[in-house]
């Protein structure tokens, strides 16, 4: 009878395939996101190498990094050959890549476009798995003067304090504000409580000779702009 192939401990494999060796030898860029896994976590379980560990974790996630740094560590330590300790490794590597990227991203001074905002909020919003409500605070040449987080909720919505937007705005001098928040589902369609927040805190606004310029929805990789579609 023919015998079933089995896994087999990475540091029986050549040192062209450990994947530490390779990385020392040949450079990160050549290694998969598998085996940059794999250094992390050290260690599979004795069914499965460390690397074959990383591949089953990342496809049930497609395969997407991005995703993978949005499982908590009790969601990473259901995976056999993942305890709290490798589990905690992996979440840390991925938030230093997510405030590296954060770090990288272009600095927006000024407002020009629906765009700018997204560039200025996705790294702070995109990836969070609860929605939070932010003001962005321009003066009369839509420079940014300040930006703040206003509400943080569930995932089913945030509670926005429209006066502590207005007495903000007022003490630091703004002129024009910019609403936004994300939708941790992915969905881009405003509801009808985004529409009703947006047209409350226009008219109150404009009470004050200040005007809401646009109020923007971001996830992951995509966002609404309520300007864009002549929603204000």
């Amino acid at each position: 009878m023919q015998n079933q192939p089995q896994s087999f401990s990475i540091k029986n494999w050549s040192n062209d395939d450990k994947p530490r060796e390779k990385l020392a030898q040949k450079g990160k860029s050549v290694l998969s996101d598998a085996e940059l896994i794999a250094i992390l976590i050290g260690s599979g379980s004795r069914n499965e190498s460390a690397v074959e560990l990383s591949k089953r974790i990342l496809g049930s996630v497609n395969n997407n990094l991005n995703d993978l740094g949005k499982l908590s560590i009790n969601q990473l330590m259901q995976f056999k050959g993942i305890g709290e300790a490798k589990a905690i490794t992996i979440t840390a590597a991925l938030e230093i890549g997510r405030r590296r990227r954060e770090e990288g991203e272009k600095k927006v001074e000024k407002i020009g476009s629906s765009k700018d905002v997204f560039n200025l909020l996705q790294p702070v919003l995109g990836e969070l798995p609860h929605e939070e409500f932010w003001i962005i605070y321009l003066n009369n040449s839509n420079k940014v003067i300040h930006q703040a987080q206003l509400s943080k909720g569930g995932i089913t919505g945030t509670l926005v304090d429209v006066r502590l937007v207005l007495k903000q705005a007022l003490e630091i001098g703004a002129i024009g504000l910019i609403l936004a928040h994300n939708h941790p589902s992915g969905g881009l369609k405003p509801s009808t409580a985004d529409k009703q927040i947006t047209e409350k805190l226009k008219n109150a606004a404009a009470a004050l000779d200040m005007k809401v310029l646009d109020h923007i929805i971001i996830t992951q990789r995509e966002y609404f702009s309520f300007a864009d579609d002549n929603l204000l």
